[in-house]
């Protein structure tokens, strides 16, 4: 019998230990929350604040962490120079990426025509279906431009605007490089701060389970099993194309990088999960700015990268707008010609900038598209509200997980990347980090 318990030891210890990882319980709460939704239907509809509060206590962390990161990163560079590059390169490769995402969207919708047959007659369309926000007056190129000037410097920092709290905290950190040691004391009172900054986002991703279950509890009761049926040609088309863009457009990425993908999920797996399940990948950009650094790419990179890489490298989103507006055309009857759809692109490639990773995004971006190219009714969208929520797992995480090749490729690019480091974390496993222990004692910045 002692020999039986000591077997059986180690299993509960391993069992334990397993429990106590945040991807295993977010994986845990996911399938809580699935079976409260399909078995007590109207509870899981009243869970939706759990996801809701959730997502508020990140967003209300966010800018803190892309103050930090970013005025940390800058001040400590030997050369300055090094900032403009990262940026000119960041923006590039995030050009080239979106457009090569897009046309995969349109040549996979043009093979296998998703809306095809359909034969929808638009005035037969409910438009009260269509999310209020979705028809409204979408953004110009100038009020994008005006939304990155805050009214006062201190109040992008406590504003929810990504790309205007990341203006002001390269011009804050650009200041404090070049202003030396006169403004030594506060550049080491941000790094004390981006240390509490940490430690708190250590405790809200304690909250990430809570969130899980809320959010894949209330979207089960809310459109149940006949949501999966509702379309199915078209998600189960985009969803084999968001995993054939993985496997071959990220994985030769990463296999130009000498690096596995397949081990960088492995890291990553814990904000994968919490992206997917929340719709979200603004809800897991504080620890990947974290886990990354971890990772050994250096934090002027990350600072500069992953922010912005929120707003303008939506890869997910790309293949999505184009599938979408082709199902759309095909569904109503609309043949769209190869110089229409191209224009489609390159209107796209402006309208999905600067949109924050937040869950629907894309959806508003793809109104405002079909509303500026004016070839298909603003009402075929009511044809894919009910299954937007279905196609954003997709879109969510490829966002997450492109971003972070990205980071990779940049870093490596600039010379700012411990290949070997990286490659000693991906093929251990990745063991999961402690998010409130101080992020200047583990990644230094390689400025």
């Amino acid at each position: 019998m002692s020999s039986t318990i000591a077997a059986d030891r180690p299993q509960r210890s391993r069992f334990g230990k397993l429990l106590r990882e945040l991807w295993f319980q977010v994986v845990l709460a996911a399938v809580l929350g699935v079976a409260v939704g399909l078995l007590l239907p109207d509870v899981g509809a009243a869970l939706k604040p759990l996801n809701d509060w959730f997502i508020a206590l990140v967003k209300m962390i966010v800018i803190p962490v892309v103050f930090c990161v970013v005025t940390t990163g800058i001040a400590s560079m030997d050369n300055l120079r090094k900032a403009g590059r990262i940026g000119v390169k960041a923006i590039g490769y995030f050009l080239v990426l979106s457009l090569v995402s897009m046309l995969i969207g349109l040549v996979v919708a043009n093979i296998f025509k998703p809306g095809a047959g359909m034969h929808i007659d638009p005035a037969t369309l409910d438009a009260g279906a269509v999310p209020s926000e979705a028809t409204e007056q979408h953004a110009t190129f100038t009020g994008f431009v005006s939304s990155l000037i805050p009214d006062t410097l201190f109040g992008a920092i406590t504003s929810d605007n990504i790309l205007a709290a990341l203006l002001v905290s390269i011009v804050f950190g650009v200041a404090l490089n070049v202003s030396g040691p006169a403004a030594a004391p506060l550049t080491r009172g941000i790094s004390a701060l981006s240390v509490v900054v940490f430690r708190i986002v250590g405790w809200v991703m304690r909250l990430a389970p809570i969130g899980t279950f809320g959010a894949l509890a209330t979207v089960v009761a809310t459109y149940g099993a006949s949501s999966l049926r509702q379309l199915g040609f078209l998600i189960v088309l985009f969803t084999a194309t968001c995993v054939v863009y993985v496997v071959v457009v990220l994985g030769a990425i990463m296999r130009a990088c000498k690096l596995s993908l397949f081990g960088l999920m492995r890291f990553l797996k814990a904000e994968l999960l919490v992206a997917l399940s929340t719709c979200s990948s603004e809800a897991v950009l504080p620890q990947m700015v974290r886990k990354l650094e971890i990772l050994g790419i250096g934090r002027p990179v990350v600072g500069i990268v992953i922010p912005s890489g929120f707003s303008f490298n939506l890869d997910g989103s790309a293949v999505y707008l184009t599938m979408a507006s082709l199902f759309l055309a095909q569904a109503v009857g609309i043949n769209l010609s190869w110089q229409q759809q191209l224009v489609m692109v390159g209107i796209m490639m402006l309208t999905s900038k600067g949109t924050a990773g937040i869950a629907g995004g894309a959806f508003i971006v793809l109104a405002s598209t079909i509303t500026a190219v004016g070839h298909v009714p603003l009402a075929a969208l009511a044809l894919i509200v009910g299954v937007d929520r279905i196609l954003n797992e997709g879109r969510v995480f490829i966002n997450v997980l492109g971003n972070a090749v990205a980071a990779i490729v940049i870093g490596k690019w600039e010379n700012d990347f411990d290949q070997d480091g990286a490659r000693r974390v991906l093929s251990a496993g990745a063991a999961e980090p402690e998010f409130d222990q101080p992020a200047v004692e583990e990644a230094p910045s390689k400025g």
